[in-house]
């Protein structure tokens, strides 16, 4: 077995991201579906971008197991540039068919050696508790440092006139706000107001995790939502501003995969600034946001959000509005 580099085919910045124009990329995206477990999957093109340059300020590289022509498992390495530069996060994969043949501990020895080529002190990896990962990640020194639950809320079952009325009953907590809401990348006077909001991210619980909190400026913001763009994701943005003081004070997002929806929404960041807590803005944002994206979007069926078990504030929420644990997983930290 040798491990190679995976280095996509340059493309035109208006051309769409295809694994298959390289082969390794389109095995290890192959392989990457055959873990899939239940839930939305990512299309070939998010795959693709996500590979080639990740989604969150981090600098990425991708490696590919062969066994003769064949890929039989793979990594991707992300290493953050604008803060967290301690730590490197992995993805780690291999074929279903060939695991427990050591192919997955050389890729963990060869991904340890490129982090600590580059730096870094700590490496974090994220498993499926019902999974191989937690076993694999236990036997080679990992330990939980924190868990989340995805939830899932079913759009055609939902429970919509209660929604309505529980709308009705937490914007009388939130008076003295605005909402506005836009499709697609943030508008440009409007980028200083979304990095700090994104800065409100930073008190999310993050257990035993070594993360520091991120830095957010206009440019990051516009970085990321570019490279979603280019991934085929298209995003319902909306925030609460506070009507005397013009401030922004809470925002929520629900992404779709343009090119493969499959049914699925996914709740991106929701989040009230400090001074503004205690107001029923977080759930009065995502409820409007919700019904706002399934007006937009008639063929989808769910919404996914993933949510830390720390959260106690945002799972009452979610309660609230009927989403349902579907899964758990744990993020698993190594010192390196």
């Amino acid at each position: 077995m040798r491990i190679e580099r995976v280095t996509p085919v340059a493309q035109a910045e208006d051309e769409p991201d295809d694994p298959a124009g390289e082969p390794l990329l389109a095995g290890l995206y192959a392989i990457a579906r055959a873990c899939d477990l239940p839930g939305p999957a990512m299309s070939r093109r998010s795959f693709a971008v996500s590979v080639r340059t990740g989604f969150g300020g981090e600098r990425t590289e991708a490696w590919a197991a062969l066994d003769g022509d064949q890929v039989v498992g793979g990594y991707v390495l992300r290493l953050p540039q604008d803060d967290n530069t301690h730590l490197a996060q992995l993805r780690l994969m291999t074929r279903p068919d060939r695991r427990r043949e050591g192919i997955g501990g050389a890729l963990l020895d060869h991904a340890i050696g490129r982090a600590r080529g580059e730096g870094r002190r700590v490496l974090i990896a994220e498993a499926a508790a019902d999974g191989p990962g937690p076993g694999f990640a236990e036997a080679r020194g990992f330990s939980a440092a924190t868990t989340e639950n995805r939830l899932v809320l079913d759009l055609r079952t939902a429970d919509w006139s209660g929604l309505e009325l529980l709308r009705a009953r937490s914007v009388r907590h939130a008076t003295g706000y605005s909402l506005e809401r836009w499709t697609g990348p943030t508008p440009d006077d409007l980028l200083g107001d979304m990095a700090r909001l994104n800065e409100g991210m930073n008190d999310e619980p993050l257990g035993d995790l070594a993360m520091e909190d991120r830095r957010w400026t206009g440019d990051r913001v516009r970085a990321g939502e570019e490279l979603l763009t280019r991934a085929g994701q298209r995003m319902y943005t909306m925030i609460a501003r506070h009507t005397a003081s013009g401030e922004p004070a809470g925002f929520t997002q629900i992404l779709v995969d343009a090119e493969q929806p499959e049914g699925w929404g996914r709740q991106g960041a929701t989040t009230v600034l400090r001074p503004h807590r205690g107001r029923r803005l977080g759930l009065v944002l995502k409820l409007a946001n919700l019904t706002w994206f399934r007006a937009c979007e008639p063929s989808a069926e769910r919404v996914i959000t993933w949510n830390s078990v720390r959260n106690p504030h945002i799972l009452a929420i979610n309660k609230e509005m009927g989403f349902e644990v579907f899964d758990t997983w744990h993020q698993w930290q190594l010192a390196i």
